[in-house]
């Protein structure tokens, strides 16, 4: 399907990193002088958006300092868990905005207010023609996957269908993008689905001094209707790969040996589900290791997300009527009737 885009006007604070005694700081500035355009962007050309006034963004200090050093948890609650949006940029008119490149060719800010019509509806294409800032083909045996690096999407394909734009991919470790990132990705895409709602959702690359690559990203998302009951959270995510030393400033890499780690602390239960039980993109999820495959359950089917849960899942309360259909028996035998598995409950 051909992408064609429309526009309406938004501000935007531009995303700049400062230096402070030898810390760094990423500071979105929201001064007149950096007022932007916001690209509203639908695959359907047909449906008409509203107009979003313009309006001041609060400005999130971000010290890079103050963040703990990586120890084993793919990411660190930031500011009480609570994003930076300011009051007045809520709204339920769906847009995206991606930041201009940068001198060293380096990502900035994305931004999107989530909704149904953004989403894509189609599968990924092809996004091997851009090479990020710092980008190395390399390959290591103890990485899944191999790859050491993935072209992460700041904001996720999920969510608002961006392919090979070079605004919104970033040099990202196998473990950012699956540990990291996608849990968070997943639950808004489930959370859109599921109730046609809206999530504002920002995630800003945090660079250190003039590094190629970057030293984790900023991730903010709250839920829009029923303001962040469903959907609320402020997390640094580290761009790191266990085992694998990175040099930053050109992405080049080398394996370090093993040491023993304690057990990484559950500081949420987006972590605790993601390190026991989460599916990657590129897992098939029939793949995934369980022992109750054969085993006889209850589930809820979303006839329409083709998501199965447990009864028990907050994803279940918010499901329509309408979508809901009950189903008793294996796991195997729901995955075979075409149903995923809810990225929540991990059923």
């Amino acid at each position: 399907m051909t992408m064609k885009r429309k526009s309406i006007l938004l501000l935007a604070g531009a995303i700049a990193l400062s230096v402070f005694g030898g810390c760094v700081s990423t500071v979105l500035d929201t001064s007149s002088e950096t007022k932007e355009s916001y690209t509203q962007q639908s695959e359907d050309k047909s449906q008409q958006k509203a107009t979003v006034n313009p309006t001041k963004l609060q400005t999130p200090k971000f010290d890079l300092s103050s963040i703990p050093e990586y120890s084993g948890n793919p990411y660190v609650e930031i500011n009480d868990n609570e994003p930076y949006f300011s009051d007045d940029e809520y709204t339920t008119s769906p847009f995206e905005y991606y930041s201009d490149l940068d001198t060293l060719g380096r990502c900035g800010m994305a931004y999107a207010c989530v909704g149904k019509d953004i989403m894509p509806t189609e599968e990924r294409g092809s996004i091997g023609s851009v090479k990020p800032s710092g980008w190395q083909t390399v390959k290591y045996d103890c990485v899944d996957g191999n790859y050491l690096y993935n072209r992460c999407h700041l904001i996720g394909y999920q969510l608002t269908g961006e392919n090979a734009n070079e605004k919104n991919l970033i040099t990202g470790t196998r473990y950012l993008n699956v540990e990291g990132m996608l849990p968070f990705e997943n639950m808004v895409a489930d959370y859109v689905k599921e109730t046609d709602n809206h999530t504002l959702y920002r995630v800003t690359p945090i660079f250190k001094d003039d590094e190629l690559v970057a030293r984790g990203v900023l991730m903010e998302a709250k839920s829009v209707e029923d303001n962040g009951d469903s959907i609320t959270f402020c997390v640094y995510c580290y761009n790191v790969q266990p085992d694998i030393k990175i040099d930053y400033k050109t992405g080049e890499s080398e394996y370090t040996v093993p040491t023993t780690k304690e057990e990484p602390k559950v500081e949420s239960k987006v972590e605790s589900k993601a390190e026991s039980k989460a599916e990657s993109h590129y897992e098939d999820p029939e793949e995934s290791p369980k022992n109750e495959n054969t085993d006889t359950h209850t589930y809820i089917l979303n006839t329409n997300t083709k998501k199965f849960h447990y009864p028990d899942c907050s994803a279940v309360k918010r499901m329509k009527d309408s979508n809901k259909e009950e189903f008793t028996g294996t796991r195997d035998e729901v995955i075979s009737r075409g149903y995923d598995p809810c990225q929540k409950c991990f059923p």
